[in-house]
């Protein structure tokens, strides 16, 4: 009776949260009005759901609800944003590499090195000031299992290592000005600009895994894209029929 509860209360949520709950991810391309409700529906979770096995993932919440609000506070009614998360984790066939040997000297017998690349989030927004802002994160992780023997005994260990990549481009609409900032930016946030028709506004950088930090690493990737440009120039709304 309880899971029978539990079911019908999750087929109440948003289609995108029970997304969520069931495939451990979504993909859409909505207004931000549209991103508010499953903003919302998720808010509901926790007062109709109780256990953790039916619980988003936790990137849900420290990090895609976070950038829905902040991305759709810059955007037109009008505007789309379009989302694409996988939140199943780095472990799956598709994601991983194929295995290698590494050179080793005794007691080590073996060293066996993979990969998984896990491009797991891309934003796409379009943005109030007629630029187009995409995000994308990706997690690297390296595997490295180690078989070694010690005084006859045959040990094995694996070792994880974990790199966030996150990437913000920026396409300004023509006529958008631009200044550049008087102050660069940290030795570790790469920036580079182009400008042909359109500025391009491109900053990437990698850190050590920690989600609890991640939402605000996005955002100050982000913010770096936005210092090119004088602020209040964003253009007029568009009017909709």
């Amino acid at each position: 009776m309880f899971w029978r509860k539990t079911k019908a209360a999750i087929g109440n949520f948003h289609p995108l949260h029970q997304g969520l709950i069931w495939q451990r991810g979504l993909s859409a391309a909505m207004r931000p009005a549209d991103w508010a409700a499953l903003v919302q529906s998720l808010a509901g979770h926790d007062a109709v759901v109780k256990r953790r096995k039916w619980a988003p993932p936790h990137r849900t919440h420290h990090v895609l609800v976070p950038l829905i609000r902040v991305l759709s506070q810059d955007m037109r009614p009008d505007g789309v944003l379009a989302i694409t998360a996988d939140l199943r984790g780095p472990d799956f066939p598709e994601k991983l590499t194929p295995q290698r040997d590494l050179a080793v000297q005794r007691p080590i017998r073996s060293i066996k090195e993979w990969y998984s690349i896990d491009p797991w989030l891309r934003i796409r927004a379009e943005l109030r000031d007629g630029s187009v802002l995409d995000l994308s994160v990706t997690d690297r992780v390296r595997y490295r299992k180690i078989h070694k023997v010690v005084r006859g005994k045959h040990k094995t260990k694996q070792k994880t290592k974990v790199v966030q990549q996150v990437t913000a481009t920026r396409r300004l609409r023509r006529d958008a000005p631009v200044r550049q900032p008087a102050v660069p930016p940290p030795s570790w946030l790469r920036v580079r600009v182009r400008n042909d028709r359109r500025m391009v506004i491109r900053t990437s950088a990698k850190f050590p895994k920690d989600d609890a930090q991640l939402s605000e690493r996005i955002l100050y990737v982000l913010t770096e894209a936005f210092r090119w440009t004088p602020p209040g120039l964003a253009r007029p709304a568009r009017r909709t029929s």
